[in-house]
Formats: C-alpha cells, structure tokens, sequence
C-alpha cells in the first residue's frame, strides 16, 4: 500500500490527510481553522502555524502508519513572496481583503484582456495580478524586496524541498498572470515587472523534490521522501476523471466555492461577467469554467441551524414555492450584483433548509448550462452528501448525476499526484426524484425570477 500524506488548505479549514494511493480511502486526517490574522500590516494567513501543525502531524502520521510521499493541494488566488534569504518579503495577503479594490483603476489599464487569459475581472484580491499590483504600489520597497513569487501550493513545497515552482493550475486559478491556451506566462507579468521573479510554472505531477536533510530527522520520515509539485484544490477534485473518464462530464467541486468544469461540453462563448472563466487542468489543458461562492452561501443562510428537512417540509417548499433568488454572495456567481431575497418567509427551519439545497442546486445548474456542460455530473465534496442538492440536479439533468463511492475530493486528487496509475473513481448515480416533474416546474419559475430580478427592478 502506498501511503500518501496530503497537505490540503481551503479557505476554511487546513487540513492533513493521510491517503491510501490504491483505494483513495483517507487513513487518518487533522484539521485546524484556516484563520485571517488582523495585521498589521493587512490581512494576512497564519503560516507559521500552519507549519508547526502540519510536521506535528506528519510525525505522528508516519510513526503510526507510514508514509511514503507528500502532496499539496490549496485555495487559489494566493502566493507567496520571499526574500533572497528566503524568507518571507511580506505576510501573505488574504484574497478577500479590499485593498486591491483601492487600485482598480489603475490595475484595469494593466491586466490583460478575457481573450488572453481567460480570467474575468474579479473584485478584492481574487485575480492575482491584483493583489501582487496592490502589494508592489502600496508598499514602494517591496518589490526591491522579493526575489521569489511562489504559487501557493508550492510554498509548502518550498519549506518541505528547498525548491522554487509554481503550477499551472494555480497559475490558471483567475491570476490574470496565464495565456491557458498557449501555456505561458500572460503579458501581465513584464507590466508588473515580475519577470524572473515567479518560480518556473511546472505540471502538478512531477516530482518538485526530497524532503530537506532537517525535515527528515524531525519527522522520522525517510530523506528520500518525494513531494509532488502540487495541485489548486477544484483541479485536484478534477483530477481522477481527467486521468479515468471518457469525455464528456462535467465535475463539480463543492466546498466554499462551487466550481463546474466542463471536460468535452459543447462550445461555449464565456462570459466574464457572470463568473465564467478558464481554468488549467493538471495537464496543463484549458477547463471551461464557471462558479459561485456556494459553501460560504450554505453558511450564512444556515446559520447555525442543525434542521434535517422532512417530506413535509419539501412539500410544503414546494407548495408555497418557496425560493432564494440570488445571490447571496452577490460578488461572484452566474448573478453577480444581485439582492438576495426569499420569495416568503419560511415556515420552519427545515423548508429554509431545503430551499437552501435547491437554490444551491440551481445556482449550480445555471454553472452548467453557462459552459455548455454534456454528459454525467460528477458532484465532488460536501455538496455530494446533501440529499436534496442531489435530487434536483437529478430532476434536470437526464445524463446523470453521480457521487464518488469513495472519499475523492481534493485530497485524494492530490494523492494521485503521486502514484503512476490511476483509474476514475467509482461513482454512485443518483435517481431521478418521484417529484422530478414538479422540481422542474419550481426550477422554470425560479430562472424566470433570477432572470428579470434585479435590485432596480424592486
């Protein structure tokens, strides 16, 4: 059995994952918050703890089960910047902070056009380029100061190798920095004057390095120990059916972003504006894209609350049709700049709840038909074990919605970064509803309303 530890950071969590490369079962997993320190001088990650957590735990991981490589996997929109000593040359900034927004102007006259990069015009930090423009302007020295620029994935890959890269799906993730369809840097790189300063764009699975001499005798794991390059997180829910999968499909990786790539879809013309983009796949290749702030969506809707919806409450939802009309997080999504409304108020907690998963599903919806998705729908993360989410994806979709037998999502994509075969994952495909005729007919008045809804129109 090939045992593979899996550093794997979203937006929300950090979290270590110990992998069996065959099945892509998780033998053992740890989680800490992935919390925003306040500054000085800007909002920023807590690095050092996430450092001290992860070998912690990669010796405890070890000296229990083995290990016998290490993958890493993150959120996008984020890099590093070090010194020539290596060290950091300024805290790493978090993406949904609004400083890059106090620029926007002047970064609109810079960043390349959609055609050349396939990355829309984000607000706050979400567009790389934006937030390296911030950090060079608002910090005059800085750029002086750093002699490497390191894609998130690949920091880790640094402190674990001593080895400079970047990847190509981070770099692909909305940076503005990526020509995706000739597989280069984009023209924004020599406007900021960035040139020799990001580390060399490399594929997710090649072998960035050995694990340092020191990391080795504090761990216990052997000096030999690989590390892969590493992978952003929604490719690496992409990446088993890229390697298993007969196209078309469509994945999409839920957590606090919802992310529908489309493998094989019909042509499509992207839209920038309603959160369309593409992304790079782990070789290398351009993903039509499309996403919504979902997970972050689920959060501040449940609020809190524990409600398991009963057949009773869908009826009712159903009855009184009860909606969320878009968006929640009006900053991203197939609705971007719209009011969140509810239709009515909802009766109890469990008809919130499920119209919750419904608007979740139909955002979701209006993802797929954005990129032009054909064939199954491979639901990947926690969406994948909300029942009601599931059932009206199935009501629409008549080519199939499925989830993964086995605990796929990012940490066993980036586990299978490290291993020479792989086949697509088992999946489950979920039935058509008995009301699948009355969802459709609840999803033909909720896309008439997201349609013409508009805070102006209100």
């Amino acid at each position: 059995m090939t045992r593979i530890a899996v550093i794997d950071i979203g937006k929300t969590n950090a979290k270590l994952a110990l992998v069996n490369g065959e099945t892509l079962a998780e033998i053992a997993v740890v989680t800490r918050p992935n919390q925003t320190l306040p500054g000085p001088p800007w909002p920023h990650f807590d690095l050092e703890g996430h450092w001290r957590f992860f070998l912690t735990h990669l010796a405890k991981f070890h000296a229990r089960h083995g290990i016998d490589a290490i993958s890493v996997t993150t959120h996008g929109a984020a890099a590093v910047l070090l010194d020539a000593n290596g060290e950091l040359a300024a805290p790493m900034l978090d993406y949904e902070h609004h400083g890059p927004d106090d620029l926007r102007d002047a970064y609109e006259t810079l960043r390349p056009d959609f055609t050349e990069t396939g990355s829309p015009g984000l607000p706050l930090g979400l567009n790389l380029g934006a937030q390296l423009h911030w950090l060079f302007e608002s910090q005059p020295d800085l750029l002086d100061r750093t002699a490497h620029i390191l894609t998130y994935p690949q920091y880790w890959g640094w402190r674990l190798t001593g080895e400079l890269a970047s990847d190509v799906t981070s770099m692909g993730c909305h940076s503005d920095l990526w020509n995706p369809w000739q597989g280069q840097f984009s023209s924004l790189v020599g406007r900021l004057g960035l040139e020799g300063k990001i580390a060399p764009a490399r594929r997710s699975k090649d072998v960035l390095g050995h694990i340092r001499p020191e990391l080795a005798a504090r761990t216990g794991l052997p000096p030999a120990t690989p590390v892969a390059v590493g992978i952003h997180d929604s490719n690496a829910s992409l990446y088993p059916y890229i390697l298993g999968r007969k196209a078309p499909f469509t994945v999409v990786s839920t957590g606090t972003w919802v992310v529908a790539m489309a493998v094989g879809g019909d042509p499509v013309t992207l839209d920038p504006a309603r959160d369309m983009l593409v992304n790079v796949n782990a070789l290398g290749q351009p993903v039509p894209s499309a996403r919504f702030m979902g997970g972050r969506e689920y959060e501040i809707i449940r609020a809190g609350r524990e409600a398991q919806p009963s057949e009773a409450d869908r009826n009712a939802a159903l009855k009184t049709g009860l909606m969320i009309l878009p968006a929640v997080e009006p900053g991203s999504g197939p609705f971007p700049g719209r009011e969140m409304h509810w239709s009515s108020e909802p009766g109890s907690d469990g008809q919130r709840m499920v119209a919750l998963s419904w608007y979740l599903a139909l955002m979701t919806h209006s993802c797929l038909a954005l990129i032009g998705s054909r064939g199954p729908v491979i639901v990947e993360g926690p969406f994948a074990r909300n029942p009601d989410f599931l059932a009206m994806l199935a009501a629409l979709h008549p080519d199939g919605i499925e989830t993964a037998q086995s605990a796929t999502g990012t940490s066993a994509g980036a586990a299978l970064l490290c291993m020479t075969h792989a086949a697509a994952p088992d999946t489950v495909r979920t039935p058509p509803p008995a009301n699948a005729a009355l969802l459709r007919e609840y999803t033909e008045k909720w896309l008439s309303l997201a349609k013409q809804d508009s805070p102006a129109s209100r």
